[in-house]
């Protein structure tokens, strides 16, 4: 397994998959280190969820699952 180079805060991951944020907390809470969902701390901060680019696979796979189930809220549309 190569090494982890970088991660992604989930608010880049919603963005970037044109998602809920908040949604995407709700999924993330069942994924695990090994699906590449972490946890990033800060001075004075409780953390922010973050995912690995194999953890952004896993996390699409939920959504995809979750939007074939018919539970899912629409994707967000940009406005810009």
């Amino acid at each position: 397994m190569p090494a982890i180079s970088a991660v992604f805060t989930i608010g880049h991951v919603a963005k970037m998959l044109g998602e809920d944020e908040d949604w995407l907390h709700e999924l993330s809470i069942n994924m695990f280190p090994e699906d590449g969902c972490l946890r990033v701390y800060g001075i004075g901060e409780d953390g922010i969820t973050a995912f690995t680019e194999f953890g952004i696979e896993c996390l699409q796979q939920i959504i995809d699952d979750e939007r074939a189930a018919g539970t899912a809220p629409p994707k967000i549309t940009s406005a810009q």
